[in-house]
């Protein structure tokens, strides 16, 4: 099975993914939109990309990308993230790493190195390379990618010890299931009145369905105008999921309703 996601090897995408790879050879991409893009048009088998981190909230360009292109999400890994600041010595005035990263771990660099330059690079990996090429330079990734010249200087730097991602494991959308114990839809009801979002949600609440995620992104067409984002926990196979999305998509009759597909969720510790 072919696998692609964020790369340089060694990022926190890098990690989740090994849990789908089976030991097959993943490639990367630099971004989340050229992922998704890539599984879309059936160049790779699996993409996998960060949806939810618990302190910093939802990835935005993923969600973007999830409106845009048409994909199945087949599964969901949890992983813990434990950050390390990692250098070549003591000595480096910058600091490279994701903006996730960065701002997880914003108590810390406050308090430890509030003179620093903080740089956002496209993730913890290149900013780990960064540092082992550059020693004015220290980077934020996993402990692991210490060696090599780098040195751990501080580990578990993150401002929550709760912190963990949620990544979502794509396919090509033919390949989108119904079963399974979460499902994910993103709607676009074309559409912009008082009480809009409960009608939305109301179909859920009344059939006693739980939604674990409702984020809003901006349309892209207007002002005002938002496409939501909702995880539910049931399955698309199921009859009142099935009732439920039929009032959605009766709702959202000026636009559309995409039903991403039902997965299982995976932990991964690592």
């Amino acid at each position: 099975m072919t696998a692609v996601t964020l790369g340089p090897e060694g990022t926190y995408s890098h990690r989740a993914a090994t849990a789908i790879a089976n030991g097959d050879e993943i490639a990367f991409r630099q971004s989340v939109t050229a992922i998704v893009d890539a599984v879309a048009g059936g160049e790779y088998d699996r993409g996998v990309i960060p949806i939810e981190n618990s302190i910093e909230g939802s990835v935005t360009e993923s969600l973007d990308a999830l409106s845009e292109y048409d994909v199945a999400v087949v599964r969901e890994i949890v992983t813990p993230i434990r950050h390390a600041l990692l250098a070549q010595g003591s000595e480096f005035d910058t600091i490279a790493s994701h903006s996730q990263a960065l701002a997880q771990c914003r108590s810390y660099l406050d308090r430890e190195y509030p003179d620093a330059t903080l740089e956002a690079v496209a993730s913890t990996a290149q900013g780990v390379e960064f540092a082992r090429d550059d020693p004015s330079i220290a980077g934020i990734g996993h402990p692991d990618n210490g060696g090599d010249g780098l040195e751990v200087l501080a580990e578990d730097i993150q401002d929550q010890d709760s912190n963990a991602t949620r990544f979502f494991a794509l396919a090509p959308a033919e390949e989108r299931s119904k079963g399974g114990g979460k499902s994910t839809l993103v709607v676009y009801p074309n559409a912009n009145y008082p009480g809009l979002l409960l009608e939305l949600l109301e179909p859920f609440a009344d059939r006693d369905i739980n939604l674990t995620r409702v984020e809003s992104r901006p349309s892209g067409q207007r002002l005002g105008d938002y496409i939501f984002h909702i995880d539910i926990e049931a399955g698309l196979y199921e009859a009142r999921t099935k009732e439920a999305i039929e009032d959605v998509a009766a709702l959202a009759e000026k636009g559309w309703v995409r039903r991403l597909g039902s997965y299982d969720t995976e932990h991964v510790v690592g």
